[in-house]
């Protein structure tokens, strides 16, 4: 029998086992997406031109295709089609790339007023642009030009797989040879955090008939790529691997399971609701509340994967807490119920990193109140 919302239809309320109604659940949500867009102190959307806004890092006061396309997404799950036009104007307008071999990606980082930081992309933001643009065409229609969503989409997702055959000296963002996404598009290592099976699938529908194939295979690799890079016994990940899933330490950052690597968790949950069980995932997730339960949640630390603490405060102590509530998904572990009634009364990050927490902290609402969506 086949699970998950994919075939089912069925998006369940899990904060209903912490005692949250679905008007509660709904009432969450709706708070929450005007704190991070329209509460005078809290906010984080700059309204940079009339019909451009943009998503701000608070930390570094810059807008990222990440930060972006994670607004978008928000947006068409939220059925604000007048913000998502103004954040995808804003990407297009200041953050496309025209020339040289990243002509087609968009610039990873620009100043909030649209100057650039960067003339290299990120692939963790094409791939959440493309799946919100596809969503968005099924949702609103496809309009003109720029708001053609869906070939938009489409012409991304060439962009990233097909970018050598189609620039000089371009590089694409998935690996030819195993339909790994890379970390950037010059580097052969991976981030596990960037791994979206669940887009992915989404992704062999609504593409170009002829990538067709490779978006399914990018999403079978994908979900063992995340097992081969997690730890067996902890289900912590790294920020970075090689693709045979082993510890690659950049910026000269010496600590392992840190910012990026808390999404894995995050979007293996989404997997679940989405397309259903896997066990290998599934025991990543009982592994990782496994390992938080015997945590003290007031001291979130860096850690090894094997769990030591690195003796590094965690940058993002609100996105960890937030994941983990995510996990209770899919997680098989006796503290899933504690998980979730956590996530029930964590409030969203205030001050100057709230950005990135309170992303992943609406993501997680989304899911688990059965608000995030397959609009297709």
């Amino acid at each position: 029998m086949k699970t998950g919302a994919f075939h089912t239809n069925v998006y369940p309320n899990y904060l209903a086992e912490a005692g949250i109604s679905d008007e509660e659940a709904r009432s969450m949500v709706n708070k929450a997406f005007e704190t991070i867009f329209f509460d005078e102190k809290e906010n984080f959307c700059h309204h940079t031109d009339e019909d451009a806004w943009c998503m701000v890092d608070t930390g570094n006061i810059d807008a990222r295709t990440e930060g972006m396309s994670y607004g978008m997404m928000m947006c068409v799950q939220m059925d604000r089609k007048d913000i998502f036009d103004k954040l995808w104007t804003f990407s297009e307008r200041y953050m496309l790339m025209k020339e040289g071999p990243n002509q087609g990606y968009f610039r990873w980082s620009v100043h909030i007023d649209g100057t650039s930081n960067s003339n290299g992309p990120a692939p963790d933001g094409e791939e959440y642009y493309a799946m919100a643009l596809f969503m968005a065409a099924a949702r609103w229609g496809d309009g003109e030009g720029r708001f053609n969503y869906t070939a938009r989409a489409r012409d991304i997702l060439r962009h990233a797989v097909h970018q050598h055959e189609m620039v000089p000296d371009g590089q694409p963002m998935w690996e030819p040879k195993n339909t790994y996404i890379r970390f950037v598009p010059g580097m052969t290592i991976s981030d596990p955090s960037y791994h979206l099976p669940h887009f992915y699938e989404l992704f062999a529908l609504k593409a170009y008939e002829q990538d067709r194939p490779f978006w399914k295979k990018a999403a079978e690799e994908s979900r063992r790529y995340i097992t081969l890079s997690a730890h067996p016994v902890t289900g912590l990940s790294p920020e970075y691997a090689d693709y045979d899933g082993k510890t690659v330490l950049l910026f000269g950052k010496p600590w392992v399971y840190y910012s990026d690597a808390y999404r894995v968790a995050e979007n293996i949950a989404l997997d679940h609701i989405w397309f259903g069980n896997n066990p290998e995932l599934e025991l990543i997730e009982t592994h990782i509340q496994d390992f938080f339960a015997s945590q003290d949640m007031n001291n979130l630390q860096a850690y090894e994967l094997d769990g030591t603490a690195q003796n590094e405060p965690a940058m993002h102590p609100t996105a960890i807490r937030a994941v983990l509530g995510a996990a209770s998904a899919a997680s098989h572990s006796e503290s899933r119920v504690r998980f979730l009634k956590e996530f029930a009364g964590l409030p969203m990050r205030k001050g100057v990193r709230r950005y990135y927490d309170n992303c992943l902290y609406f993501f997680c609402l989304l899911m688990l109140t059965g608000n995030y969506r397959i609009y297709l």
